[in-house]
């Protein structure tokens, strides 16, 4: 995902939110990314998922604008 930093960087938020340090045998972020884990990959998602909803209401909030 080196492509979209921000997407990337969300991505990181959300991995390092629901995945604390404290937890065992926990890969980093960097780590998680690399071996392509099902963490990562919910974190990636979530990212993605947020993008979208925060463009949606973004469209919407600049049309109610106009209004």
């Amino acid at each position: 995902m080196q492509h979209d930093l921000r997407l990337r960087a969300a991505a990181r938020v959300i991995y390092d939110n629901v995945y604390p340090p404290v937890d065992a045998v926990r890969f980093s972020f960097d780590e998680a990314e690399r071996f392509g884990t099902v963490e990562y990959r919910q974190a990636v998602g979530a990212a993605q998922d947020a993008r979208s909803v925060l463009a949606a209401q973004h469209d919407q909030l600049l049309f109610a604008a106009i209004l």
